[in-house]
C-alpha cells in the first residue's frame, strides 16, 4: 500500500495547489487566505480635508451659491483667479472660504471683465502698469477714452480753464 500513500500525497498536495493557487499550507488561521500587503492608510489631504471641514462646521460657516468667479488681488499686480469657485461664509467670525481650482495672472490678462472689481488701488497700479508699457490714453489706460476718435482729441467738450471769476466769463 505504500504505492496508495504516495498516491493520495500527491492528490492532496494537488488539491492544495488548486484551492491555495500553489501556496503551502500555512496560510493563515482557519482557512482564511493571508494578507499580503498592508491596508493603504488614508492620505495626509484626504485626513487634512477631514480636519478643515471640521474647523468649518464649528464656525458655521454656510454654503453661498451660485458665484461664478472671485478674483483675489494681490500687492504684486497679480490677480488669483476662481472659475466656479465652492465659497462658503461665516458673518459672525468675519470668515469667507473660497475653494476650487486657481490661476494666478496679472492683471493685464483678465481686464476687460474685470475692471469693474478693481478698487482704487489696483486702478492706480494698473495706471503704473500701463505707463511703464508706453501706452497712454484716458487716465493712462490705452482705449479707455471715446471709441473712434484719437487721443488727442477727445478734450473738446471740456472748456479750458480760465483765470479769475468763473460767473464773468461765462456771461460773455
Amino acid at each position: 500500500m505504500p504505492s496508495s500513500e504516495t498516491e493520495l500525497a500527491d492528490a492532496r498536495a494537488k488539491m492544495i495547489a488548486k484551492r491555495f493557487g500553489g501556496a503551502s499550507a500555512a496560510t493563515g488561521g482557519k482557512g482564511a487566505a493571508r494578507r499580503k500587503k498592508k491596508a493603504a492608510s488614508r492620505s495626509s489631504s484626504a485626513q487634512s480635508d477631514v480636519k478643515l471641514s471640521a474647523a468649518l462646521k464649528k464656525l458655521g460657516a454656510t454654503n453661498i451659491p451660485a458665484i461664478e468667479e472671485v478674483n483675489l488681488f494681490k500687492e504684486d499686480g497679480k490677480v488669483i483667479h476662481f472659475v466656479n469657485p465652492k465659497v462658503q461664509a461665516s458673518i459672525q467670525a468675519n470668515t469667507y472660504i473660497v475653494s476650487g481650482p486657481s490661476d494666478t495672472k496679472p492683471l493685464q490678462e483678465l481686464l476687460p471683465s474685470i475692471v469693474s472689481q478693481l478698487g482704487m488701488d489696483n486702478i492706480s497700479q494698473l495706471q503704473n502698469a500701463m505707463a511703464a508699457q508706453g501706452g497712454a490714453g484716458a487716465g493712462g489706460m490705452p482705449g479707455m477714452g471715446m471709441p473712434g476718435v484719437p487721443e488727442e482729441e477727445d478734450d473738446d467738450d471740456v472748456p479750458d480753464l480760465v483765470d479769475g471769476n468763473f460767473e464773468e466769463v461765462s456771461e460773455a
